[in-house]
This record gives structure tokens, C-alpha cells and sequence, in this order.
């Protein structure tokens, strides 16, 4: 009853292009759906996440979900994630991607999923880190541990959204750091972010996890950015 009235005062509506959502459809229209530019690296040894990294940092692999284009529906989406609160999206995205992603448990031997770290007081004003969603539904849908305590953040910083990569990369070369090395000898992190741009970020993360003996470190992000 409640439901069904609330329903009624405020329909339900696509994440994607703000039309009302028909009755079998959750989060994003059928048409957004088949709109999400879809990368398909994870059917490709060479790929441009990948390529981000060569002769940086040494990962096992790197995907990324969707392809970011400006004023697009992926920036809209991840900006409603980001900024809005709309954890849902993350979840949902993560279900579709599961979906392409069946069996990477085995192929990679991955141990744990390891989120980009938000600093204490940056998910205080948050109150959540924007994978969160996304890295729990493919925990479940996988069947990999979530690990959310190992990566820490050391510093707080703003937004690096207009940062230069050499700007970003003198900023993360001392942000991340590992909270316990006793447990994490010898695993296979996964390591989760929401957007690559200049891919900086995650090259610190990688290489800090990297400091575990034996570690080895692979990427996945919701979207890439062509520049």
C-alpha cells in the first residue's frame, strides 16, 4: 500500500536519461541499457587500461567496464554515484559485469577485492566510498572476498580531477599504505576504482600493494576516459 502510493508521488525514474521507468525495469531504462558503451577489454590480452601501465607497473590484468565520454550517460551515472548518494547504480553496474566476468575467480586465481581507499575524513563527508556497491555485488556475484581494511589512505587531499598526471603522481607517491602485511603474503588483489583518467591513482595503490612479498595486483574500474 505504502509503496505503491509512493510510487505514485514519485515514479521511479532511469538514471540515465530521467524517463520513467516501466515496471520490469530497475535503475536504468532498457535503452540506456543498450546505450552503455561497453569496452570489452576483458576479451582483449591488449587493451587501453592495460596499456596505461606498461613499463609502470606490472599488473596480471586491467579492465574497465564502460568507456567515459563527456556529457555521456557513464559521467552521468558515476556522477550520481559519486555525488548524489546513488549507491544502487554501483550494485547494478556490478550485475551486468559479473554477468561477462564469470570464471575470472579461477583463470586469475584472485584472493581478494581491494577498493581505491577514500581517507577517514573524506568518507566522513562522504559517508561512503563510491565502489563500494560495485566491489560488494562482484564479491558476491564472483565469490571473492571483500577486503576494505588492507589499503589505507595517509593523506587527505582534494578533488585531482583538473591535476595534470605528473601533478597526481608527486601527490600519490606517499598517500597509500598497507595495514597489515602478516595476512597478505602471496594473494592476488583485485584492485577496484570508479573512473581511470590519468591512471595515477592506481598506479599507487597497485605499487603499494605490490610491497607485499609475493603480491600480485590487477585492476578493474567502472569506466575508462578517452582523452
Amino acid at each position: 500500500m505504502h509503496k505503491n502510493l509512493l510510487k505514485l508521488l514519485f515514479p521511479p525514474l532511469c538514471f540515465g536519461c530521467n524517463e520513467l521507468l516501466l515496471n520490469n525495469e530497475k535503475i536504468i531504462c532498457t535503452s540506456c541499457v543498450h546505450d552503455l558503451p561497453l569496452t570489452h577489454h576483458h576479451l582483449l590480452d591488449t587493451n587501453d587500461t592495460k596499456k596505461k601501465f606498461y613499463g609502470i607497473v606490472d599488473l596480471e590484468f586491467a579492465f574497465s567496464m564502460l568507456y567515459f565520454h563527456k556529457e555521456g550517460i557513464v559521467q552521468k551515472l558515476i556522477h550520481q554515484l559519486k555525488y548524489k548518494g546513488k549507491q544502487e547504480i554501483g550494485s547494478y553496474l556490478a550485475i551486468i559485469y559479473a554477468l561477462s566476468l564469470k570464471g575470472l575467480k579461477e583463470k586469475y586465481n584472485i584472493d581478494e577485492i581491494i577498493p581505491v581507499p577514500l581517507h577517514p575524513k573524506r568518507l566522513k563527508e562522504r559517508s561512503y566510498n563510491q565502489v563500494d556497491t560495485f566491489c560488494l555485488t562482484l564479491s558476491r556475484e564472483l565469490s571473492i572476498p571483500y577486503n576494505k581494511t588492507l589499503l589505507i589512505k595517509n593523506e587527505y587531499s582534494k578533488t585531482q580531477t583538473k591535476k595534470n598526471k605528473a601533478e597526481r603522481q608527486v601527490l600519490n607517491n606517499s598517500l597509500f599504505d598497507i595495514k597489515d602485511y602478516s595476512s597478505a603474503e602471496g594473494k592476488h588483489f583485485l584492485l577496484i576504482d570508479d573512473v581511470i583518467t590519468t591512471g595515477a591513482t592506481i598506479e599507487s595503490c597497485a605499487k603499494t600493494l605490490l610491497k607485499i612479498p609475493n603480491a600480485k595486483v590487477s585492476v578493474i574500474t567502472i569506466a575508462y576516459t578517452q582523452s
